[in-house]
């Protein structure tokens, strides 16, 4: 259970306020796989940091009943001088894991060879987002936070990729952030939806997704209003 209170979010850049988060109460229930859905920059991000908890709210708390991941994919945690297997090693050493176990996961899941042997500033971006994303399902935790991140390496990784993640999402709840509704739709059977600092939740994944394109829809008009008075004004001049 994800339960927030009173939870708001607000960035100052250059002397303009953007709020992210507007006094969102909300509880996600135990074991329940959600779409998160919102526009880009509605902040979908901002708010999968806040619940993993490397980013603190503005006001508000947020409580989880059970064990939450870091964002899956996240490889900022990461020690630059350390080679992958030693990441990896601390990262069981901290949340509790057989170290061998998740070794031996980590390495045959993200086939990185020699390099999971060596220092992990060295690897490519790529190798980086396969090597976070294999220790992120090699870790078991209640609720995983997944945040776009199946597009990684060749067309079997990604498949792969996808079949643990629905393997998982069997055993846990989870959040997934992702432009692709048939992932979505694969993954969850409920939805949120982030529009202008508001959440709404829905039991219906179905639901979710017919408000998220009526308000993208919605956005798109606008734009395009917009450019049409522009172009007024131009010819005016």
């Amino acid at each position: 259970m994800i339960r927030f209170e009173n939870v708001s979010k607000t960035f100052v850049l250059g002397g303009i306020r953007k709020n992210v988060a507007r006094n969102i109460s909300m509880l996600i229930p135990t074991g329940a796989c959600v779409g998160l859905l919102g526009r880009n920059g509605a902040g979908k991000s901002t708010l999968m940091k806040m619940i993993s908890g490397t980013l603190a709210p503005s006001e508000g708390r947020i409580f989880h009943s059970g064990t939450v991941s870091w964002p899956v994919g996240f490889a900022g945690s990461f020690h630059p001088e350390l080679s992958g297997a030693q990441n990896t090693r601390f990262i069981a050493r901290v949340y509790g894991c057989d170290t061998e176990e998740l070794l031996e996961f980590v390495d045959g899941f993200a086939e990185l060879g020699s390099h999971f042997y060596l220092p992990f500033r060295t690897y490519s971006s790529g190798m980086r987002s396969r090597l976070a994303f294999g220790v992120s399902m090699g870790v078991r935790f209640d609720t995983y936070l997944i945040d776009e991140v199946t597009s990684v390496g060749d067309a079997a990784f990604q498949t792969r990729s996808r079949n643990m993640l629905k393997a998982r999402t069997q055993q846990s709840g989870a959040i997934v952030v992702s432009h692709g509704m048939g992932m979505i739709r694969q993954l969850c059977s409920a939805g949120a939806v982030l529009e202008n600092g508001t959440l709404t939740y829905f039991d219906n994944i179905e639901e979710a997704i017919e408000v998220h394109e009526a308000n993208m829809a919605l956005k798109s008009l606008c734009r395009t209003n917009q450019e049409r008075v522009g172009q007024r004004q131009k010819g005016v001049r």
